[in-house]
């Protein structure tokens, strides 16, 4: 691409006070080059109005028949009381809702002037983008519409933070602390990745840190304008095209595959490598490459050195700065100087490295991997950035043991048991070597399914899976090689039997009778319910729930346990959560246990004490989900209590949305509601809008039921125990 192209779109992305000064910087000498930029910036201005930061550049024209947002308006039911942030192409305020609550909010409008196609587009994007996320560590989206003018809005909760590295320098946390926060991102990352989003601007001030009612930092993502989908979601009716010549991104924190614009296809991986520089200046104060000082080489260079230097390490940055900067730094951290290097040298470095790699395919495969990594430098446990090595891990688990291996090391000295202490490790360093080959063919398998190889990829983990067998006692494959590899084989045809078999050879009964395992057992489960064999996927979740008991695990059995009509068991399950939940004021616990218990009317237990559950979910869950979800449960609920006008309230409530599970769900208990009222006639309209919706909109049986087959089951149960009441 042209060097004036790339100048003149990153001085798109700048407020027009701040281009000027970037264009000089950017063109240097080469005044004919500045010319060009500068009339093409023009140009742009005249024809599309882009440049305008304010509604002070409006034209005149403009300005007298667009209504511009300030302080004091009111904008739907918002009275915006204070702008908090200005984009190049919208402006966000903080204002007030009055109801049906009170609260502050962020509301998100385009500024008049700047509705074109694209920007509306990109605009609407992002409102659905943040829709689809459900994670405390990302901002909620909470209302949409359109101005007046109808340029639209969405208002979004109010986030009071600073961006996380001013929040860690302010608050002097130290290393720990810093990482904490990190895996809170990663967390959220982790989230926004399984829902189909790259954020493609992970950056500190895109990630705010604000304080919980207990206390606790708590780090918010904001800012998904310029994300990617990466399934086929449509987020938006509108024309979304984003310029080949466009570079995506910041430059101080983007991926070599962004810098790379165009040549090569964004994956979520390319956020791995910016949460490995965010990281990296959480570590040292400073990014990779002072992007400042190659923006005055030109674009060119800086896309050159994002794509092929290898930046240094951070214990390396550290031990290289200036002592009255390093001390600085090392104060913020709660740390004098050789000891913040050593805490970041070794571990650290490799996660940091390992994130950064230029090869996509090197750098951890997920964000939760990242984060789990993490959280083992944390335990002091050996981390999978670092080449397996047996004197690495021993060392690991000396620091982890420091008084019981000072002993054993003198009484291992006093018995001069070297032969056996030579024998044992020349074990463990077969076995690591073992380990490492299953590992490799393992990431081999990932990248693979990267590339829609999926019969080879396959072979290459069965490969592993025999190597663990043999030489690992069937030690199975790390939980994100096997959700990687089966989430890319079940959406495909043929792909839920495939995954099946896989999971028959890795479910061993070696497997099945530890702990440590639940998880793998719990992924078998799921597969076969997503397939409708509910009698093995039963066996599993009940065995994964003896396990590790939990609220994930009971709610992945109760509706198991009601598709294969088990009534003893199903009364025995939810006689334990009305016991271990009952008192819950966690809406997201409350929630699936008391539905669970609701699913059939034989669960035998306290329904005052479900239906307190319930309660709590829509009154503490109002605003923080889905409410129709909710809704449908208390409905559930005041019917199985005998509250029939109850039930009719908030099954019609919950019925009006669009999803097709809480329409058939809330139908349903909407119909048996209407006949034991008297109202036969609305009882059989109601059952009928629930078979409608079941039959046009449900999976049907024998097919992949996908990740709602727990609500598939609810809805068909909910429905032929309706049938059998109203047209008895």
């Amino acid at each position: 691409m042209k060097q004036d192209i790339l100048i003149f779109t990153e001085a798109l992305r700048l407020k027009e006070a701040d281009r000027a000064n970037y264009v000089a910087s950017a063109c240097g000498n080469d005044q004919t080059l500045r010319e060009r930029v500068e009339n093409l910036l023009e140009a742009f201005k005249k024809d599309y109005g882009l440049l305008e930061e304010s509604s002070e550049h409006l034209t005149p024209r403009m300005a007298s028949t667009v209504p511009i947002e300030e302080a004091g308006n009111r904008v739907g039911r918002y009275k915006l009381l204070q702008q908090i942030g200005e984009g190049g192409c919208g402006v966000v305020f903080m204002a007030e809702q009055e109801a049906p609550v009170r609260r502050l909010v962020a509301l998100k409008v385009i500024k008049p002037g700047m509705d074109t196609k694209n920007v509306i587009a990109r605009f609407e994007a992002e409102r659905q983008t943040l829709a689809l996320m459900d994670h405390p560590s990302i901002a909620r989206v909470l209302d949409a519409g359109a101005t007046v003018s109808g340029r639209p809005y969405f208002v979004m909760e109010l986030v009071r933070g600073l961006k996380i590295t001013d929040y860690c320098d302010q608050k002097s946390l130290s290393t720990s602390e810093r990482l904490d926060l990190f895996i809170q991102v990663c967390g959220a990352v982790q989230h926004a990745h399984q829902k189909g989003i790259i954020h493609r601007d992970i950056k500190p001030s895109n990630i705010l840190v604000t304080t919980s009612e207990n206390g606790s930092a708590v780090p918010k993502i904001i800012d998904f304008g310029i994300a990617k989908v990466t399934t086929g979601l449509r987020l938006t009716d509108k024309t979304l095209f984003t310029a080949f010549d466009m570079l995506i991104g910041t430059p101080a924190y983007m991926s070599p595959e962004q810098a790379a614009m165009g040549e090569i296809d964004i994956d979520t991986r390319s956020d791995i490598y910016s949460m490995g520089v965010l990281l990296y200046e959480l570590l040292t104060g400073t990014t990779p490459f002072d992007t400042q000082e190659l923006l005055k080489a030109g674009l060119d260079e800086v896309r050159r050195v994002i794509r092929t230097k290898d930046p240094e390490r951070p214990s390396t940055r550290l031990g290289t700065m200036a002592a009255s900067e390093l001390t600085a730094i090392s104060r913020l951290r709660q740390a004098d100087a050789p000891k913040l290097i050593r805490e970041v040298r070794g571990d650290l470095d490799w996660i940091v490295m390992k994130a950064m790699e230029k090869d996509r395919n090197r750098r951890y495969p997920t964000a939760n991997s990242l984060g789990i990594d993490v959280e083992r430098f944390l335990k002091k446990e050996a981390v999978a950035a670092r080449p397996p090595n047996i004197f690495y891990k021993l060392r690991k688990l000396l620091l982890r043991n420091k008084l019981l291996f000072s002993g054993l090391v003198v009484i291992f000295l006093l018995l001069a048991v070297a032969l056996v202490a030579a024998t044992r490790l020349a074990l463990a360093q077969r076995r690591e070597l073992k380990l490492a080959a299953a590992l490799q063919l393992e990431t081999k398998a990932n990248s693979l399914m990267r590339d829609n190889k999926r019969d080879e990829a396959i072979a290459a983990l069965q490969e592993a899976l025999a190597i663990r067998m043999r030489f690992l006692d069937g030690e199975p494959p790390s939980q994100d090689s096997l959700e990687f590899v089966l989430g890319s084989i079940t959406g495909t045809p043929g792909g839920l039997h495939r995954a099946e078999a896989l999971l028959d050879q890795i479910v061993t009964p070696a497997v099945r009778g530890r702990a440590e395992y639940a998880d793998v057992i719990a992924t078998r489960a799921e597969v076969y319910a997503r397939d409708g064999k509910w009698q093995i996927a039963a066996q599993d979740a009940t065995q994964a729930a003896k396990l590790r008991p939990g609220s994930y695990r009971y709610h992945l059995l109760a509706p198991l346990l009601a598709a294969t009509t088990n009534i003893p068991a199903y009364r025995e399950l939810c006689s334990e959560i009305v016991a271990r939940f009952g008192n819950t004021q966690d809406f997201r616990v409350a929630d699936p246990m008391a539905k669970d218990c609701l699913i059939l009317p034989s669960a035998s237990v306290d329904l005052k004490v479900v239906a307190a559950m319930a309660n709590v979910a829509v009154t503490m869950g109002k605003g923080q989900g889905p409410d129709y979800f909710f809704q449908c449960c208390e409905a559930l609920a005041q019917y199985r209590l005998g509250n029939y006008s109850e039930a009719i309230k908030w099954a019609q409530e919950s019925a009006i949305d669009s999803f097709p599970y809480s329409q058939a769900e809330a139908c349903a208990v909407l119909a048996m509601a209407q006949y034991k009222s008297g109202n036969a006639e609305a009882a059989r309209q109601a059952l009928k809008h629930c078979n409608e919706v079941i039959d046009r909109q449900l999976p049907k049986p024998g097919g992949n039921l996908g990740q709602d087959w727990r609500d598939w089951i609810i809805a068909r149960t909910l429905r032929t125990e309706a049938d059998a009441m109203v047209n008895h």
